[in-house]
C-alpha cells in the first residue's frame, strides 16, 4: 500500500426538502453546491468524501439533494447519521454506491470506523453498548492506522450549552480505545458543533469539522452564530499514520464551478 489517502470531510449540511429552504438565513442546497464546487475546484486528487451527519434538518426529502448532489463527485462517500437525521430514511435513500452508511471501510494503510452516536428524538448523542462493541471489533481485526468518525462532539469545548450535547458516555468510547486500539487510533473528527478544533485528548487527535451552511459562536455559554462562512476539511492520511489536514472556509463572493447534477 504505502499511499496517501485524500479524504474530503464535510458535516451539517441541513438540507431540506425545499431547495430553497434555509437554516439561520442560509441556503443551505446552495451552500453545499458550493462548497463542493470550490472543494473539487481546489484539490481535484480526492479517494473519499466523508459526512458526519446532519445530512438533513428533519427532513427525509433533503437526502434526495444529497444523493444527487454527492453521486455526482465520483467518489466513494461515507455518511453517519446526526441527531437531525433519521437513520431509517437516510439509509433508505443512500442504499446504493456510492455511499456507505456507517461500518468501517480500509483506505490504503487507514481504516476508517463510522460511529451512530445519534439517539433517536434527542440532540445529545450517546453509543448504544452494540456500537461499541462493533468498534472494538473494527480495531481487533484490522492492524491498519485508524480514524474514527462520529457526529457528536467527545469532549466539552467551554460552550455551557453545547457541553450538554455531546457523546454522554463519552468516557467507555475512549476507553474502548485505549483498550483495544494499540496505539493505532491517530484522529477522530466529527461534526455537531458547527465550529472549528484541533487538539490533543488521550492521545488521539480531535477534530471538530464546521457546517457547510451556518457556523455557532465557539466558546459561548449561550447559543450564539458565528460570522465565519460555510467550510469544509482536508485530510491527507499519511501511510506513517501521520495526519495533515486544514479547514477551509468558503467566502460567498468566491465564485466556483458548479457542480455537476445541480439544481
Amino acid at each position: 500500500m504505502n499511499a496517501d489517502v485524500r479524504v474530503l470531510q464535510i458535516s451539517d449540511p441541513h438540507l431540506f426538502a425545499d431547495p430553497r429552504g434555509k437554516l439561520r438565513g442560509v441556503s443551505t442546497l446552495e451552500s453545499l453546491e458550493r462548497v463542493l464546487a470550490h472543494a473539487m475546484a481546489r484539490r481535484r486528487g480526492v479517494d473519499a468524501v466523508l459526512c458526519t451527519g446532519d445530512i438533513v434538518n428533519d427532513e427525509p426529502g433533503g437526502y434526495a439533494h444529497f444523493a444527487r448532489l454527492l453521486g455526482a463527485l465520483g467518489k466513494p462517500v461515507y455518511c453517519l447519521p446526526g441527531n437531525h437525521d433519521s437513520a431509517e430514511p437516510l439509509r433508505s435513500a443512500l442504499a446504493r454506491a456510492p455511499f456507505h452508511i456507517c461500518g468501517h471501510a480500509d483506505l490504503g494503510d487507514w481504516r476508517l470506523v463510522l460511529l451512530d452516536s445519534s439517539v433517536p428524538g434527542r440532540t445529545h448523542g450517546r453509543l448504544a453498548p452494540s456500537e461499541l462493541q462493533r468498534l472494538q471489533q473494527a480495531l481487533e481485526s484490522s492492524e491498519r492506522h485508524v480514524m474514527i468518525c462520529v457526529h457528536h462532539q467527545p469532549i466539552g469545548l467551554s460552550s455551557r450549552w453545547l457541553d450538554a450535547l455531546g457523546i454522554e458516555n463519552a468516557e467507555q468510547l475512549f476507553d474502548t480505545l485505549d483498550a483495544y486500539g494499540h496505539g493505532r487510533v491517530r484522529v477522530l473528527s466529527f461534526g455537531h458543533v458547527h465550529q472549528c478544533l484541533d487538539q490533543w485528548h488521550r492521545g488521539i487527535r480531535l477534530l471538530a469539522t464546521p457546517s457547510t451552511c451556518a457556523q455557532f459562536l465557539p466558546l459561548s455559554n449561550d447559543f450564539a452564530l458565528d460570522t465565519r462562512p460555510p467550510a469544509y476539511r482536508q485530510l491527507t492520511l499519511r501511510a506513517d499514520g501521520s495526519v495533515d489536514t486544514e479547514v477551509v472556509w468558503v467566502e460567498p463572493a468566491e465564485a466556483m464551478p458548479a457542480v455537476a447534477g445541480g439544481h
